[in-house]
């Protein structure tokens, strides 16, 4: 039931792959980052991006690609 946002160049997945993994585990893509997101997912930390700002307004955990591929190999 989380809500993770993805944001920049992706490596592993696609933007509709990554989506749709992210639903198969339960998680809710979000588009934005808001006080509701609990997690974005960016392999660039130090980006400039709107998502990145907001990110770190609001002390949400940044994550790169591989945190979210370890994360999930966990889990199956």
């Amino acid at each position: 039931g989380k809500s993770i946002a993805v944001t920049g160049k992706l490596h592993h997945f696609t933007r509709d792959s990554i989506n749709a993994k992210l639903e198969s585990l339960g998680a809710k893509p979000a588009s934005g980052v808001t006080a509701k997101t609990h997690y974005l997912i960016n392999n660039d930390a130090t980006s400039n991006s709107s998502k990145n700002k907001k990110a770190n307004e609001l002390n949400i955990p940044i994550i790169t690609e591989e945190d979210f591929l370890k994360i999930e190999n966990l889990k199956t």
